[in-house]
């Protein structure tokens, strides 16, 4: 048996929104949408629609818990990362960086802690271009002096410093919150020592976070 509650005209009351203590994130059901779920399950139920909003809610946080807590840096992480090393020249750099397939790369000390983080944007920065199609524009310039900065300018001159990190246990939440700190796509991970053990890229959180939509 189905308790529909109604307005004072007799309809059905619909619930647009959650409030502010059902929880972000959980999408609220009208009373059509819990009464055409219940009509589509077999025999016979003895519940109302406040009901089943409220067993959904609790199946939608378990879930969500569940979920979240698969979510680690270290195992969404890519391992066994080469990073680049301060005193290297940009064109070593951006061939390390060709060879991964990757924008970015950690920068690290003799110790193997994160000194900083190398990108793209840091070389377009030095370089003095606003994007790749203005750099291909003036490979051709003879007086740009694109090629010999790449090959006297160091990493440590033009990498990013302090490189944003999270450490290797970190979960969801922490994850999110260190990628909004800055604008790139990939992020050193490090172990309990601050030492690098890890590059985590963004996209592959993000799938992470909502499998459903393809990475």
């Amino acid at each position: 048996m189905t308790n529909t509650k109604h307005d004072e005209s007799g309809r059905p009351r619909h619930s647009a929104a959650a409030s502010d203590d059902e929880g972000a994130g959980v999408l609220e059901l009208t009373d059509e949408d819990v009464l055409d779920a219940m009509r589509q399950i077999q025999g016979y139920l003895d519940i109302s629609t406040d009901d089943f909003r409220a067993v959904y809610r609790l199946a939608h946080a378990h879930a969500l818990q569940r979920l979240f807590a698969l979510i680690r840096a270290d195992r969404l992480m890519l391992g066994e990362i080469e990073p680049l090393r301060p005193a290297m020249h940009l064109d070593a750099a951006a061939g390390t960086l060709m060879r991964r397939g990757l924008k970015s790369l950690p920068v690290a000390d003799d110790d193997g802690g994160v000194a900083g983080i190398l990108t793209e944007t840091d070389f377009l920065r030095c370089l003095g271009v606003g994007s790749w199609l203005e750099l291909i524009s003036r490979l051709g310039d003879t007086d740009s002096g694109i090629g010999r900065r790449c090959r006297e300018c160091s990493v440590a001159e033009i990498m990013t410093a302090p490189a944003v990190t999270v450490r290797f246990d970190a979960g969801a939440e922490t994850i999110m919150s260190a990628f909004k700190r800055h604008p790139g796509r990939s992020m050193p991970v490090t172990d309990a020592h601050g030492r690098l053990c890890g590059l985590l890229l963004r996209k592959d959180f993000l799938h992470a976070y909502h499998p459903e939509e393809p990475a």
